[in-house]
């Protein structure tokens, strides 16, 4: 369809988790935290700028993590992110190059599968 764009992608955690995810999306990543909209502000979570895009992260009463579904998330410097994440404690994990780009996956806090890929040069 024409003009069909992604605007955001959205990842849950269990209720209570907003100061977990700020560390580890807004502190960790490096994401600037956005503010939610008035009327969705009461129901938890909290956002992220992600490029052009957002980063939504919303609270289930009923949370499962995402074991195989996944953010992938492009970085200039794979390298450092893995060390960054593997020095406070997040296992990586290896994955085949995808287009000629390295890439690896770990955890989010609450076991929610994330991807990051690196661009080929």
């Amino acid at each position: 369809m024409d003009g069909l764009v992604l605007d955001h992608v959205q990842i849950a955690i269990p209720a209570g988790g907003e100061d977990e995810a700020r560390q580890f999306f807004g502190e960790l990543l490096g994401l600037p935290e956005i503010p939610k909209p008035h009327e969705m502000a009461g129901r938890g979570g909290c956002w992220f700028q992600l490029g052009d895009r957002q980063l939504h992260i919303g609270v289930d009463l009923d949370f499962r993590p995402a074991r195989k579904a996944h953010v992938a998330l492009s970085v200039e410097d794979l390298r450092g992110l893995r060390a960054k994440l593997e020095g406070v404690g997040y296992d990586t994990l290896d994955e085949e190059p995808l287009d000629g780009r390295q890439r690896f996956f770990t955890s989010d806090p609450f076991g929610n599968r994330i991807e990051f890929l690196e661009p080929a040069r």
